[in-house]
């Protein structure tokens, strides 16, 4: 039996339909989370919705979404979340995959004020916050390097390649397959998997795009 189940939680269905099954706390933390999300919403515009109906299906059950295939590919390292924002993915990766160390990093001070703010109030030492561009970011190599809204393949590739560790790859989260920005990529770069994704309850394409340097050959 699910874990998830043993708590009732708005989460409940969205943890049953992916194959989740976190502990009770891990549950909770997710929900104080979306607590602290709109308490510091309604002042700070951390995110365009505003409902918490919208906030679990369009935000946290998108970021659920990724957390099988990341399990997949790896139970712990470093991770860079680029253009965090209110602290996703990053917030829900550090929260279900305790192995991960994640670095979340955003331009904007506020958003980055918040997910420290989460880090306290959840007790996560694994997750950080970092108030830097990420060029100007000065941090160890991570092993994977995500971003959900940040920017074009091409920038974000670009952008990041200094932070990632020999090994390690970049997962981006797109809604379609965006055939032109994989066109568009470094010729360095190689896409080795494109993943579509079901959200729950999100009638609209999802996917994620892994990438890697190119080997030399």
């Amino acid at each position: 039996m699910s874990l998830c189940a043993r708590v009732p939680s708005e989460l409940d269905p969205i943890c049953a339909e992916l194959g989740l099954a976190p502990t009770s706390a891990q549950t909770s933390a997710l929900s104080n989370y979306l607590d602290l999300l709109q308490r510091w919403n309604a002042t700070y515009n951390l995110t365009a919705v505003r409902a918490r109906a919208g906030m679990v299906t369009q935000r946290l059950a998108d970021c659920l979404a990724i957390i099988p295939p990341l399990q997949r590919r790896a139970t712990q390292g470093r991770l860079l979340d680029v253009g965090s924002g209110g602290g996703l993915p990053g917030v829900v990766i550090a929260t279900l995959l305790p192995g991960w160390d994640v670095t979340c990093v955003d331009a904007v001070a506020k958003k980055i004020a918040f997910v420290r703010q989460v880090a306290g109030s959840l007790g996560l030492p694994n997750l950080h916050a970092e108030h830097s561009r990420v060029e100007s970011l000065r941090a160890p190599p991570f092993d994977l390097i995500t971003s959900r809204a940040f920017a074009s393949l091409a920038d974000f590739t670009t952008l990041t390649r200094k932070h990632l560790a020999p090994g390690g790859a970049w997962l981006a989260m797109k809604g379609r397959v965006p055939d032109d920005e994989m066109a568009a990529l470094p010729p360095d770069v190689d896409v080795f998997h494109v993943e579509p994704l079901h959200v729950p309850g999100l009638n609209a394409q999802r996917c994620l795009v892994w990438m890697q340097p190119r080997k030399p050959q």
